[in-house]
C-alpha cells in the first residue's frame, strides 16, 4: 500500500471487553500503548455469558476509566453476550444464530425485550458518569425490534459489518471492518486471505475498521496480523481514531449512504 493521505484513519474495536476476556487481550494493549498513537472503541458486555459481571469488578472498572483518560471511546456491545432466544425455526435462522454465531443476543429479540437491556446498559454507563455515544449488537446482528428500540433511545450511532450508522435515522456511512474468524485453523486461513484482500480494497477509502475478537489473541496468526496489521497503517501515515472520533470529525449527516 502506498503512503495513506493526511485524511484517512482506521479504527481498532475490541470486542466483547469484560473481565473474563481482558486476560487475552492485556499483551495486545499494552503493545498498542507502547507504540503511543492508537486511540481503541473498547465494546464493553456489562455481564458477558452470565459469568463475568464488569460492573462488580472495581479494578476492572479502573482499568476502564483510565482508557477513557487516556482518549479511548467505551461502547455497550449487548448485555449479556449469547443467544439465548428459542430454537431456530427455519433454515435461515438455524444458519445465522447456530453456523454463524451462537452469540447473537440481539437477533430475536422483541423491541420492549431490547429496549429493557439497553436500558439497563445505559443505566450502568450513567451510574460511574462514563459517556456513551453507541451500542453494537454482538456478532452485529439486530433484529427488527432492536433496531425500534434503538430509534427511541438517547445513542448516536450503531454498526454493521460495513458501516456506521446514525441514530436515530439508521443513516448508514460506508465504513467496513476486516475481521477474523479463528476458532478453526481453517477459518483462519481463509481470514488471513480475505483480509488481505479486503485491505487493498480499502486503501482508497478514508476510513476503514479492524474488528478484534478475545479468540484472535490465542493464535499466533490472527495475533500476529493484528500487530502487523497495525504498525504497517501507522507507518504509511494512517491515524488511529475511534467511532466517537469518526462521528465527530465527520459529520456524516451531510453526505449519507443508505443501507440496501
Amino acid at each position: 500500500m502506498s503512503e495513506a493521505k493526511a485524511s484517512q484513519s482506521f479504527i481498532v474495536a475490541l470486542h466483547d471487553i469484560a473481565p473474563a476476556t481482558w486476560p487475552d487481550y492485556r499483551p495486545f494493549v499494552e503493545r498498542m500503548d507502547a507504540l503511543g498513537q492508537v486511540r481503541m472503541s473498547w465494546l464493553v458486555v456489562p455481564d458477558f455469558h452470565h459469568r463475568s459481571a464488569t460492573f462488580d469488578d472495581p479494578a476492572f472498572l479502573a482499568l476502564l476509566e483510565r482508557r477513557l483518560e487516556l482518549g479511548d471511546e467505551l461502547v455497550l456491545h449487548g448485555l449479556y453476550h449469547c443467544d439465548e432466544g428459542p430454537a431456530p425455526s427455519n433454515l435461515r435462522d438455524y444458519l445465522m444464530r447456530r453456523f454463524y454465531t451462537v452469540e447473537g443476543e440481539f437477533y430475536a429479540l422483541e423491541e420492549d425485550q431490547a429496549r429493557a437491556r439497553i436500558e439497563q446498559g445505559l443505566e450502568l454507563f450513567a451510574r460511574r458518569g462514563w459517556p456513551l455515544h453507541g451500542f453494537v449488537a454482538p456478532a452485529w446482528l439486530m433484529s427488527p425490534g432492536t433496531r425500534k428500540a434503538l430509534a427511541s433511545l438517547p445513542l448516536r450511532y450503531t454498526s454493521d459489518p460495513g458501516h456506521l450508522i446514525d441514530l436515530p435515522s439508521f443513516t448508514a456511512h460506508r465504513v467496513p471492518t476486516l475481521v477474523w474468524s479463528a476458532r478453526a485453523r481453517w477459518r483462519r486461513a481463509m481470514s488471513l486471505v480475505v483480509n488481505e484482500y479486503s485491505r487493498h480494497r480499502y486503501r482508497r477509502l478514508e476510513t476503514f475498521r479492524l474488528g478484534l475478537h478475545p479468540v484472535d489473541m490465542r493464535f499466533d496468526a490472527s495475533r500476529e496480523y493484528w500487530y502487523r496489521c497495525i504498525e504497517r497503517l501507522l507507518g504509511q501515515g494512517y491515524r488511529a481514531e475511534t467511532k466517537r472520533d469518526w462521528f465527530e470529525r465527520s459529520n456524516p449527516r451531510s453526505s449519507p449512504l443508505r443501507p440496501q
